[in-house]
């Protein structure tokens, strides 16, 4: 009995031996974990930069018209979201009392132009000849009293007349001189002065005439209301029969045909951008991207933030996009042709640590199917690609997806990774 239970033993013993290596044997045969990877060669080709800004859409141009005269509004020609041309009629003011204000003045100035043709081509020219006529006279008066009184010199030296018909003669002479000395300023002055003067005060009544006529007539055509712009009719505040005020907008033109999204960028960012080059927007609910050109870059920072203004520019021919929008603006930056490309899901940053300073990396595949970190200088950078300026070569086998959170030396299969590891790969950072 005593021998059974030893012969038991030893073989309960023996048995878990057994079952003891059988187990070791196992585990050693299990094979190690394999993570399933995305994987690719990088390549060359050419990469731009995008600098992304958010901006809210403005028109083209916008007309907040304002009268110049404070009038109650006759009617109006045009409603609101109505689409005008430039030099359309839009709003009528009462404009009765201006009206006749405008009449009274081209009356006024209608009587100043017929005075003045009268003092032109009458009175001024009248004035001169009746001078050159009176000058001819005194002129040929002097000269025959300086004639007699020559005469009667030889007749009184020779005795045939008395001395007292002499001086008579010469009397006259002097009154004749007189006369002609008068005549003759007279005709110089109504030459040189009085004629200019007249027609300088006929031009001065005429042209006051005409610009209180011109004002009269600028004042009634303030109050017919045209549009500077083409556009549309955005807003409209008031209603026939109310008092548009001087100074108030009584009317609102946006041309939309172009929409303006205006950004800030810093001044590094826009020395890479030029006007005409490429741009996009992203509206909210739209499918696409609607493209667009930069229309203009600010020649000087903005005094209050430092920041670049750059104007991209949208043709809205169809009127789809509205004033107001927010929308994301994707600019074309600088361009690097030949440049050494990898997908931007490639790279993983570090936080550093006791590994090393933070940085970016990429994991490569070796020729023994496991993973190794290469610190990677990257340089342009897109949503999809980035530019790898050191760090790999283009025959390296980089991983795409799937390489979050591997450590270095794990193996792995190229194949469809696991969709959790690319999210949190999108999510986070690999320390």
């Amino acid at each position: 009995m005593k021998a059974w239970k030893m012969q038991s033993m030893t073989g309960v013993a023996l048995a878990c031996v057994m079952l003891a290596m059988a187990g070791c044997k196992k585990a050693e045969e299990t094979p190690a974990a394999v993570a399933a990877v995305e994987a690719a060669t990088p390549k060359v080709g050419e990469i731009a930069a995008e600098i992304h800004a958010d901006a809210t859409l403005s028109p083209l141009a916008q007309a907040a018209i304002e009268p110049k005269v404070t009038a109650p509004v006759e009617k109006f020609v045009v409603q609101r979201g109505d689409k005008v041309k430039q030099g359309q009629l839009l709003v009528v003011l009462e404009n009765r009392d201006l009206s006749a204000a405008a009449m009274d003045n081209e009356g006024a100035y209608t009587s100043a132009e017929a005075s003045y043709q009268t003092a032109t081509k009458a009175t001024v020219p009248e004035d001169y000849t009746r001078a050159q006529l009176d000058l001819a006279q005194a002129k040929a008066n002097f000269d025959l009293s300086e004639t007699i009184v020559k005469a009667r010199t030889q007749l009184f030296a020779q005795g045939a007349i008395p001395g007292r018909d002499l001086d008579t003669a010469k009397a006259a002479l002097v009154q004749a001189q007189s006369a002609y000395d008068l005549a003759k300023q007279h005709f110089e002055a109504v030459q040189k002065t009085s004629n200019q003067a007249a027609l300088e005060s006929a031009k001065g009544q005429l042209q006051s005439a005409k610009g209180k006529f011109e004002g009269a007539k600028a004042q009634l055509s303030y109050t017919e209301i045209h549009s500077p712009i083409s556009g549309y009719v955005t807003d409209r505040p008031l209603f026939a029969g109310e008092t548009a005020t001087a100074g108030t907008p009584v009317i609102t033109v946006m041309d939309t045909s172009a929409l303006i999204a205006k950004v800030h960028v810093a001044q590094l960012l826009a020395q890479q951008l030029k006007v005409g080059g490429e741009a996009s927007l992203q509206v909210q609910g739209a499918d696409k991207e609607v493209p667009a050109k930069i229309a203009l870059i600010s020649p000087a920072l903005d005094a209050g933030s430092t920041t670049i203004e750059v104007w991209v520019r949208i043709e809205n021919p169809k009127n789809q996009l509205k004033a107001g929008t927010p929308v994301q603006v994707t600019m074309t930056g600088r361009e690097v042709p030949n440049a050494l490309l990898v997908p931007t899901s490639a790279i993983l940053s570090s936080a550093g640590g006791a590994e090393g300073a933070a940085g970016k990396y990429v994991l490569v595949i070796g020729g023994d199917s496991t993973v190794k970190k290469r610190p990677v200088t990257v340089g342009v950078q897109t949503e999809d690609q980035t530019q790898i300026l050191s760090g790999i070569t283009s025959k390296d086998m980089v991983v795409t997806a799937g390489g979050f959170g591997l450590d270095e030396g794990t193996k792995v299969k190229i194949g469809a990774p696991d969709k959790g590891d690319d999210d949190k790969a999108a999510g986070g950072d690999d320390k």
